[in-house]
């Protein structure tokens, strides 16, 4: 018989027989792919894994887990900002650059990295990511300390570099849960392979949250130092950087525990700084006191004159940059102003002061009194001060730019100005001009006898003897006297004397009708325009436009349009200069005698509705009004108000206008 060829090993290993070794002579069987539990071993051998079975299984999951990372990566992209990190306050300064208020729905404005100090963004990269300029942006033990929390039923927050912060902050919400925290890490590494390490350090120093609802450092600067980003010494920026833990935690002034932990955190960073050679040790020993904060103020209320303050500002923003509401609520402004902090608090006592005598629980004739107040500066048009009412909040009109108070005698000296400048009409048809010593007889026919004509040359200008009959010009203001300024206004022209008060720096819109009672005073100006023509008065005839912002920025970049207005001839200097001698005489009986001040009162009278002072010292002229009015109503009498004597509603205008100008001309 033939021998019968063997059947290869694969027909062998497909037919399922053993395999004989040809090493060993003994037959193997299959191996397994799983050998679990193990083949071959008895007893509790058979349940302990082999090193395979956990190299291998560990080598899987470490695949999986990678594999995993990567699609993670690949399908999360960089999400867009949130709205609210898109949103940031317009922020106000005072005229000296100071803080003055934040305003918007967040507390924040965004600086540039290079506006912010290296001492203050070293202390931070102490505080919170010492390598930060060289990790991938993630933190492998934060998300391993994640993991466990979860596990743990934990929060999974914990070691996130400057980074996953700046991603939470920026891109995500702040929910703690392992979804978000997967985003967080996926995003922060694309973000660094995306972003320079510098852009990414400008982001989250201009989204963290500091506390006193400050977001970004430029508002928590201004909010615990009140001071600009820039001028933040090495002090004060490790105490900033020490509120980045947690800003309610570390504000000395929300108790004992706090005060500790901050100054013990302050200290550590500094020491930090010096340990990773950010600065000398002879630099840190420079700093030993800790820098105590200002204590929280309600810097971004629009209480008390706050709110009218910043609603000039913005009007004005509005009037020379066309930008809309929706524009500027967008944020991100600097509005510069030209409101003088000192003079805004000299303005608020004199007010204060004088209404100490108004009693409204007691007198039911000083219910509803109510002030306005502006101070401009001459030679410049600058709106240094305004008291716009008692609260902001509370009285939404502004008394200093509300048109709607007659302003009786105070506007009598620019008819006079008016009669100067233009001439009056005399029988003949001819025009003479005078001067404030001529006599004027108002009770009849035009008069020319006595009447010194202004010549060619007006200091030659030859002083008549005094007249028994007739009161002169500069008598009759001082006295303010109605027969004569209402024939005064006829014989110059009604339409010549409203042209010279509109071109001092009244509204055209806010005169009132050119009939025989216009020369006294019924035309209604703000306090902020009775104080800019004023100050034509008292700049030798030229005026200049009120304004209240000297610049805006925005991204760091100026806006056009807020050069400071230039000055128009009003009148002749020669005028203006005769203006201020008689209104220094009219302003005597208040201010005292000296001719410190020019200006002029609407008198005491009982049955006066509205109570006015307006004048100006050597660099500053201010208006002060008082009236008696509900909301939407016609001013009440002030007959009363006050009580009598010095403390009479009449009297009050004249003793605020002359405390505040007093305080101000030391």
């Amino acid at each position: 018989m033939t021998a019968q060829p063997r059947p290869s090993r694969s027909r062998r290993r497909a037919a399922g027989r053993p395999i004989r070794d040809a090493r060993s002579g003994s037959h193997r069987r299959k191996r397994r792919w799983l050998d679990y539990p193990r083949h071959g071993r008895s007893g509790p051998r058979r349940w302990f894994p082999s090193w395979r079975l956990v190299s291998g299984t560990l080598l899987a999951c470490a695949a999986a887990i990678a594999g995993l990372g990567v699609a993670v990566y690949l399908y999360v992209d960089i999400p867009d900002q949130n709205a609210e990190m898109r949103h940031e306050a317009n922020v106000y300064y005072w005229a000296d650059g100071s803080h003055m208020v934040s305003v918007g729905s967040v507390n924040r404005r965004n600086v540039p990295l290079s506006q912010v100090p290296r001492s203050v963004r070293d202390a931070v990269l102490a505080a919170e990511n010492a390598d930060f300029y060289s990790d991938s942006g993630v933190s492998v033990g934060g998300m391993a300390r994640a993991i466990v929390n979860m596990a743990r039923g934990q929060e999974t927050q914990g070691g996130s570099t400057i980074t996953q912060q700046y991603v939470k902050n920026t891109y995500l919400t702040q929910d703690q849960t392992l979804s978000r925290k997967v985003q967080e890490l996926a995003i922060a590494l694309k973000l660094d392979n995306r972003t320079s390490k510098d852009d990414i350090l400008q982001g989250y120093l201009n989204t963290s949250w500091f506390g006193r609802g400050a977001y970004g450092i430029q508002a928590a600067s201004n909010a615990y130092y009140g001071v600009d980003v820039s001028r933040l010494n090495p002090s004060q920026g490790a105490f900033l950087a020490a509120l980045l833990k947690g800003g309610n935690e570390f504000d000395p002034f929300q108790g004992e525990a706090q005060r500790h932990r901050a100054e013990e955190r302050w200290a550590w960073i500094l020491d930090r700084e010096v340990e990773l050679g950010m600065m000398t040790r002879a630099e840190r020993a420079r700093y030993t006191e800790f820098p105590v904060p200002r204590r929280q103020t309600l810097a971004t209320s629009l209480g008390g004159q706050t709110g009218y303050l910043v609603d000039l500002a913005r009007r004005y923003v509005k009037k020379r940059t066309g930008l809309t509401d929706t524009e500027l609520d967008r944020g991100g402004h600097q509005i510069h102003t030209t409101f003088e902090k000192d003079a805004m608090r000299r303005l608020g006592r004199s007010v204060e002061d004088a209404l100490r005598d108004i009693r409204p629980a007691r007198r039911a004739k000083d219910r509803h009194v109510q002030v306005g107040a502006a101070s401009v500066r001459p030679g410049d048009g600058a709106i240094v001060a305004v008291h716009g009412g008692a609260d902001a909040l509370k009285q939404f009109s502004n008394n200093a730019d509300t048109a709607g108070v007659p302003a009786g005698s105070v506007f009598k000296p620019f008819v006079l100005a008016a009669g100067m400048q233009y001439g009056v009409r005399t029988e003949n048809g001819k025009v003479a001009r005078f001067l404030p010593e001529s006599y004027y007889d108002a009770t009849g026919e035009f008069r020319m006898s006595g009447m010194p004509v202004i010549p060619d040359s007006p200091g030659t200008a030859a002083v008549p003897a005094p007249s028994t009959d007739f009161p002169t010009l500069r008598q009759a203001l001082v006295s303010s006297s109605n027969v004569t300024f209402r024939r005064l206004g006829a014989d110059t022209g009604l339409k010549q004397v409203q042209d010279l008060a509109v071109d001092a720096g009244m509204l055209r819109d806010t005169m009132a009708p050119l009939d025989e009672e216009f020369p006294l005073g019924t035309s209604s100006p703000s306090a902020i325009r009775v104080a800019t023509a004023y100050a034509t008065f008292a700049d030798g005839g030229t005026r200049h436009e009120p304004y209240s912002v000297t610049k805006v920025l925005r991204r760091g970049e100026l806006l056009p349009g807020f050069s400071r207005p230039r000055g128009s001839r009003a009148m002749d200097e020669f005028v203006a200069r005769q203006m201020t001698s008689v209104l220094r005489d009219a302003a005597a009986d208040t201010t005292g005698p000296g001719g410190r001040f020019a200006g002029m009162s609407t008198g005491d009278r009982e049955t006066q509705r509205v109570a006015w002072f307006a004048g100006y010292g050597d660099d500053l002229a201010t208006a002060v009004t008082l009236f008696r009015a509900e909301p939407g109503k016609a001013p009440l009498p002030l007959a009363g108000t006050g009580g009598t004597g010095r403390a009479s509603a009449q009297r009050l205008p004249g003793r605020i206008w002359t405390t505040y100008m007093e305080a101000m001309s030391r």
